[in-house]
């Protein structure tokens, strides 16, 4: 009998899911788009049962799909998600969503950042390895929505985040079952005891967080219910199939990046662009407020890893595509761009994009984007290729901290979906001076779920195994010294100009902004 595991992949974008066979190759897959809402300028909200009807509806068309092949789904084993690690819904003893879903490209909470971090609490880095507060933390998400949501005051048992809410929906859970992983866990970037896997008492007092709203603690792997038959319906999958735990999406990216052991490095290419090392634990230079670092556990036991964001990476592609270039969902209008960009120099002629679509933060927390030094020779593919450079300017200061603090950084895999185009995947190599790889399986953190999913139910002994067997390199990045001396010399000044020229210049435009919507009001 064949053997199938069912996973999917909650980001900001879109839910991805896919099956796999035991030998972890891809059977059949889906995605269904989702829809952020920007309702005030820096707020990002987004639904929370759009994910759950996102995830029904790529299950049901990978149901359709097997049996198009003459595949039996019957045949699937387990179901396991991922989803973001910095946002949170609240919801209610039902496990029905009763406030916005927000992540980390929100930042209403930045005047609430700001007082919390004024009192300098050492407890943040001794046991979360993050010293200090953040807009994107879902503790301050979780703060918010207790002071500004009404349903949430009247009504609110839990917090969850998104795939955890999908997974516990699909098994008819209530809140009092609500759960999270150890390393999604992690991803509320304060509240906890990142080694011992425990939610902290002493932390959650200074939050202002009841510990009753707080879900129970999981590994990854566990099962916490079977597929109910309401959902075995609109899926059409038999009732009663195991469903895990789950996993956050940065931590199965780092995985099927191949980022298991210490000083391994990844770019995580996706809405959110992420920087990644991995690490044996908190490692306290790497941990400085200055740094602005986050740190995580991974999914596995005993794997942890630093990360710093550049926030509105593959946002601010799409953003170009579909407002800029009237082009929204036409995915093929990437490989337009990328060919256009291919021929423009290093530098995009003097072109700077600076990529605050959602807003700065901490030194440049008024920060907006913008287009500077254009000139009537500027096209399409020069502003294109000053977008991906932009992205690879915030990389650099992102490095540049690894490598002060004693990290190697000598080669690095990238992944998602941003791995797709050559020409950034160059212009990294060349920013960074740094050997780039990217993977044949660009599937990432699905395929990654399968594999847990089938170590789950007892079919698989040691994933690691199969993770190094499924990792395959498909294209080598050779940076190149020329243009690394290049970029620096340019990233030199692109710092000076966005910390120093810009700061008086972004405080009158956010001026403006506030007029504008005072106007509308």
């Amino acid at each position: 009998m064949e053997q199938y595991y069912l996973g999917f992949d909650a980001g900001t974008q879109s839910v991805k899911t896919a099956v796999y066979d035991i030998d972890m190759n891809l059977i059949v897959q889906d995605t269904n788009a989702t829809i952020l809402n920007y309702p005030h300028p820096g707020w990002v909200e987004m639904d929370a049962d759009q994910y759950l009807h996102a995830t029904v509806t790529g299950i049901r068309n990978c149901v359709t799909k097997m049996k198009e092949k003459n595949l039996d789904p019957d045949n699937i084993r387990s179901i396991f998600g991922d989803g973001i690690i910095c946002g949170i819904v609240g919801v209610d003893k039902d496990c029905h969503a009763i406030t916005p879903y927000i992540n980390y490209l929100d930042s209403r909470t930045k005047e609430d950042v700001e007082e919390l971090a004024s009192h300098h609490y050492e407890i943040w880095a001794k046991e979360t390895g993050n010293p200090q507060p953040n807009c994107m933390f879902p503790a301050m998400f979780a703060r918010w929505m207790m002071n500004n949501c009404e349903g949430f005051k009247e009504k609110g048992r839990k917090f969850m985040h998104n795939a955890p809410y999908i997974l516990a929906n699909l098994a008819g859970l209530s809140a009092e079952d609500a759960f999270i992983d150890w390393g999604t866990m992690s991803g509320w970037g304060l509240g906890y005891r990142v080694t011992e896997k425990k939610w902290s008492k002493e932390q959650l007092e200074i939050l202002g967080i009841p510990m009753e709203m707080m879900p129970k603690i999981q590994k990854p792997w566990d099962i916490i219910g079977t597929l109910s038959e309401t959902f075995a319906k609109e899926t059409g999958l038999k009732p009663g199939i195991p469903i895990c735990a789950g996993a956050g999406d940065t931590m199965q990216s780092m995985i099927g990046c191949g980022v298991i052991k210490p000083d391994q490095a990844a770019d995580v290419a996706g809405t959110c662009a992420m920087f990644c090392i991995a690490t044996d634990g908190i490692n306290e230079e790497l941990s400085k407020p200055e740094n602005e670092l986050i740190f995580n556990s991974g999914t596995l036991e005993n794997t942890y890893f630093y990360w710093g964001f550049i926030r509105t990476g593959g946002l601010a592609l799409r953003w170009y595509r579909d407002n800029v270039c009237n082009e929204a969902g036409n995915g093929a209008y990437f490989d337009e761009l990328n060919e256009k960009a291919q021929n423009v120099p290093c530098g995009s002629k003097g072109v700077l994009f600076l990529p605050y679509l959602t807003g700065g933060f901490g030194e440049t927390s008024n920060a907006s984007a913008c287009f500077l030094n254009m000139t009537m020779d500027t096209d399409q593919g020069v502003q294109w290729r000053a977008v991906l450079e932009a992205i690879g300017y915030d990389y650099m200061s992102v490095t540049d901290i690894y490598k002060k603090a004693g990290v190697p950084l000598e080669f690095m895999t990238i992944t998602e979906g941003g791995s797709n185009s050559e020409v950034w995947n160059q212009i990294k190599a060349d920013m960074l001076g740094c050997k780039s790889a990217t993977l044949e399986n660009a599937q990432g953190a699905v395929l990654t779920d399968a594999v847990i999913a089938a170590y789950a139910v007892g079919d698989l002994e040691d994933p690691s195994q199969v993770f190094e067997k499924t990792r395959k390199i498909k294209k080598i990045y050779e940076p190149d010294p020329i243009r690394t001396k290049y970029y620096r010399s340019i990233y030199e000044q692109q710092r000076k100009l966005i910390k120093d020229d810009m700061a008086a210049v972004f405080e009158t435009l956010h001026q403006i902004s506030k007029i504008q919507e005072q106007s509308n009001d």
